[in-house]
């Protein structure tokens, strides 16, 4: 059976995700504590104790749900459940990296370190908003947000999540535009997003150039499972620059509906999303309705699942 691992991004954050698992298990419990003594932030304390608006800063959300991931990844490694793909949105591109093998835990831990503290701080000094448009083309989507940014707006797609689902990012008033006129061509749902920076868009062009330094510093390796690259939903190969990929990838649109279809034609049958939240597994289906998902993001789910494979 073909099994990919599916690792959340930023916005998947709740207070409290993975104490439990932290208390239950001793291989948890060592990621959580590497990660704070590498990073000498108190990823126990903000994932477990919050408070909200700390967590929710992108320095501390991206290796908050970073560690939570590769905490419950884990315990599956040390029950023998392995998988043939390994898939990321934004930031969960990082765990599919370390799980590969691609770059090692330390390395991972530090980049999303720099990663977040860039991406949450070197920002224009603009008012900014992201919001997720459900049921319509991406196409319509992509010529609207050219309307608006031919007046000077700035409004973009951000994250291509599945066919149905798209996240634009933009100024907060050319959002606003962006949502009445999404409603009036027949958009089903808008929900604005509880992330503010204009992620994945040109407008983080200063945190790319710092991030690239960091880059620099890594040693990235060919790896030992596949990975899909959020850019274009393509595989890493031998031949691909990872350090151009990941710092372009802060400034391109995650194309997470691509990685969906190459899963498809790899004819995947179980899709398990390793870390807080549902949302991956929500694209996956939108997609493949026959698919067989798991979420596992506590010690219930995670039980759950590592009884259904025993």
């Amino acid at each position: 059976m073909k099994r990919a691992f599916l690792f959340p991004g930023q916005g998947a954050q709740v207070v409290g995700m993975g104490e439990d698992i932290y208390k239950n298990y001793e291989v948890a419990r060592k990621i959580y504590d590497k990660a704070t003594q590498i990073s000498g932030i108190d990823v126990k304390k903000i994932c477990f104790e919050g408070p909200e608006e700390e967590l929710n800063k992108t320095e501390n959300t991206q290796i908050a749900i970073l560690t939570t991931s590769l905490a419950i990844l884990e315990v599956l490694k040390e029950k023998g459940i392995q998988a043939d793909i390994a898939v990321g949105l934004s930031l969960g591109e990082y765990s599919a990296l370390i799980y590969a093998e691609m770059i090692s835990l330390e390395e991972g831990i530090l980049l999303i370190q720099k990663r977040g503290y860039y991406m949450g701080n070197l920002l224009p000094k603009e008012e900014f908003a992201m919001a997720a448009i459900i049921g319509l083309d991406s196409k319509k989507i992509e010529k609207i947000c050219s309307q608006i940014s031919l007046q000077g707006k700035f409004v973009v797609p951000a994250n291509y999540n599945c066919s149905t689902q798209t996240v634009i990012s933009g100024n907060c008033l050319a959002i606003e535009e962006a949502i009445e006129k999404l409603k009036q061509a027949g958009a089903r749902r808008i929900i604005p997003l509880k992330t503010s920076g204009p992620f994945h868009t040109i407008k983080l062009e200063k945190a790319k150039e710092q991030y690239e330094k960091e880059l620099e510093k890594v040693t990235f390796r060919n790896g030992s499972k596949k990975v899909i690259k959020n850019i274009d939903g393509n595989y890493y190969s031998k031949t691909d620059n990872k350090k151009e990929v990941l710092a372009k990838h802060i400034i391109s649109p995650v194309r997470f509906d691509k990685a969906i279809q190459l899963m498809q034609k790899e004819k995947v049958e179980e899709y398990v999303e390793i870390g807080p939240g549902k949302a991956l597994t929500g694209f996956i289906k939108k997609d493949n309705k026959g698919a067989k998902t798991y979420n596992i993001f506590n010690l219930e789910t995670l039980e759950n699942y590592l009884k259904e494979e025993k």
